[in-house]
């Protein structure tokens, strides 16, 4: 595969994970700016299903999160809101964030995203930021805290809310691009 120049479009493969009460911009801008990047988008949750996000906007779930094989896609994005609260919860969540890892493709998470880094012990010694409320938790997780509104620490993206989607975006098709070297 090639190195796509600015502007060409990348064929790629990219996952989010969320589930009701999702951050609606967190979901939405990332999707938008990948699929108009070229890359293809598959939205999975516990259940496949219309999702709903906190504020109203409603999303067709592609497949559950059961049925995800982590091997078929480049790039992992963790939206915040409510969601990750509901989704840390579930193991194979848990195991398809830590087969990103493994495999170091990047992992975008914003807002509470990271909680679900934090379940499947992904955050000890990693710089990374997050919304304000969980940064304790982050740091007790072994984290480095940087209050910025983007990190990036080796394939691991993260940021703190809404306002940071540019930086936030800008980076995960960064890292998208150099991955399609």
């Amino acid at each position: 595969m090639h190195c796509p120049a600015i502007g060409e479009k990348i064929v790629m493969k990219a996952l989010i994970i969320t589930a009701d009460q999702f951050e609606d911009s967190e979901l939405q801008i990332p999707y938008e700016r990948l699929r108009k990047e070229g890359c293809e988008v598959e939205i999975a949750s516990l259940k496949k299903r219309i999702i709903h996000g906190k504020h109203g906007t409603k999303v067709a779930v592609d497949k559950r999160v059961s049925d995800v094989d982590p091997d078929e896609y480049d790039a992992l994005i963790l939206p915040g809101g409510k969601a990750p609260a509901t989704l840390r919860k579930d193991g194979r969540v848990l195991e398809i964030a830590r087969r990103f890892f493994e495999q170091n493709k990047p992992v975008a998470a914003i807002c509470h995203g990271p909680q679900i880094l934090i379940s499947a012990g992904l955050m000890k010694g990693r710089h990374a930021t997050c919304y304000r409320k969980i940064a304790k938790e982050l740091k007790e997780a072994g984290a480095i805290y940087e209050d910025r509104e983007v990190v990036v620490d080796g394939n691991l993206i993260t940021s703190r809310h809404p306002s940071d989607l540019n930086a936030f975006v800008r980076e995960l098709i960064r890292q998208i691009r150099e991955v399609s070297a």
